[in-house]
């Protein structure tokens, strides 16, 4: 039986959204094949004994799960105790686990960090590794990238700390434009703004959540997300893409956190109803920027399809994961399940370790 640590919580502003995903997944997750370990990350950072009733990890309305602390666990950086998990408080061994599923939204997760300290620690795990965790969490170092492997990008003006826009980018970029953290997730901080007179405030809520702030061009096209899988074999595939619709019916007016999470404003066509052909672009689309990224298990890739032709707009290295999350549902539009999912990132975090 393989002993699986499912890691989740963390200090980013997404913290509610990985209790949730954790609790689907260890949910699924086949008793008669994995022992599972859940380890939760408190908002202030620190490690603890997992919830051990998955239901408690669900939203209910409005109402969103958090970690709450327990008996204090840390991770071994010994390599000789790969995967060994100690009970601080108690001076104990809490469990040895054979591989980790990081499902951890955000900074201090999915930004490389604690790729980092699963590669110190010499324990296998779920996902993409430093680099690319770090690159595809930071907007503009995703599309620094992506121009340089030719793919197209949207129009934008990165701020760094204390730095304002000038009228020459306000010129550029036109109106409306969407104010984002660089290294953000969730569409937390995100603001769609229509006149200029709007901008500061929308820079400034970006702020609060991180010190550089992406400015974006607003893209007329449909929003479109596909899903991309690395097997054990190495060999990487692309789901079907899902087309989203009524994002801008919002009253958000784009696709941010409350329409993702809270209300039902939003639905999807899976398969997204475009030409085949613009199917197979988007594909090989979406398995270029894996491979030149350098990921690693799963990513998903979104874009605008303009009638220009598809423009890459962000990469998720761990998106949502309930059954009802994007990743999940177009996978199982390409006939790949939950379950089979689950599997196959498990097999192949323990296969590229051998």
């Amino acid at each position: 039986m393989t002993r699986v640590a499912v890691v989740y919580g963390g200090r980013s502003s997404e913290h509610s959204i990985s209790c949730i995903s954790a609790g689907a997944i260890m949910s699924h997750l086949d008793a008669a094949r994995y022992e599972v370990v859940p380890v939760g990350i408190t908002p202030d950072g620190v490690w603890t004994v997992g919830e051990p009733d998955y239901s408690k990890l669900e939203a209910h309305g409005a109402d969103m799960p958090h970690v709450a602390l327990r008996d204090e666990l840390a991770l071994s950086l010994n390599p000789n105790h790969s995967g060994q998990i100690i009970n601080v408080t108690q001076s104990t061994v809490h469990a040895e686990v054979d591989v980790i599923v990081p499902v951890l939204h955000g900074r201090f997760g999915e930004d490389g960090t604690i790729q980092g300290l699963f590669e110190m620690a010499g324990v296998p795990y779920v996902g993409p590794g430093v680099l690319a965790s770090a690159a595809s969490m930071d907007k503009e170092y995703t599309k620094k990238l992506m121009q340089a492997e030719g793919l197209p990008i949207t129009e934008e003006v990165v701020l760094g700390e204390g730095e304002s826009l000038s009228e020459q980018d306000q010129q550029r970029l036109g109106l409306p434009v969407f104010v984002k953290p660089a290294r953000g997730g969730s569409s937390i901080g995100i603001s769609k703004v229509s006149q200029w007179e709007e901008a500061d405030d929308a820079i400034a809520l970006a702020r609060k959540h991180d010190s550089k702030v992406i400015i974006e061009a607003m893209i007329h096209g449909i929003e479109v997300e596909v899903g991309v899988l690395e097997g054990p074999d190495g060999q990487v595939i692309a789901s079907v893409p899902a087309q989203l619709n009524g994002t801008e019916d919002s009253d958000e007016g784009f696709y941010g956190f409350e329409t993702k999470y809270v209300d039902d404003t939003v639905t999807a066509t899976i398969p997204a109803d475009i030409p085949a052909e613009m199917t197979t672009q988007l594909q090989d689309m979406a398995v270029r920027t894996f491979h030149a990224l350098n990921c690693k298990g799963l990513a998903r890739v979104d874009f605008f399809v303009t009638e220009q032709g598809p423009v890459l707009n962000e990469v998720n290295t761990m998106p949502g994961f309930t059954p009802i999350s994007m990743y999940p549902q177009v996978f199982k539009a390409s006939g790949v399940s939950y379950e089979q999912l689950l599997d196959q990132l498990i097999a192949t975090a323990l296969a590229s370790s051998d």
